[in-house]
């Protein structure tokens, strides 16, 4: 026999629709939930990586220029370095 797990704060409507959506796809509620849990693993990671990895916005050379930009206004208003 398989071990009971308790997910807390779910409402009754919450849990009415979970059990809706697994049954219109025919799958068992452990399945569905997993299935959940990898699609939201594969989404975030696709997520950072369009982040991360993603085309840039500035050059090289235009990041170095805004870069010493900044360090001179830092040092003009007496900010920390």
């Amino acid at each position: 026999m398989t071990e009971v797990k308790t997910i807390k704060d779910v409402d009754s409507e919450t849990w009415a629709e979970f059990k809706s959506f697994a049954a219109k796809n025919n799958v068992k509620l452990g399945i569905f939930f997993k299935t959940l849990v990898k699609e939201h693993k594969k989404n975030s990671s696709a997520f950072w990586n369009s982040i991360l990895k993603g085309e840039k916005l500035l050059s090289d050379s235009e990041a170095k220029e805004l870069e010493s930009s900044i360090k001179n206004v830092r040092k003009e208003y007496g900010f920390r370095k």
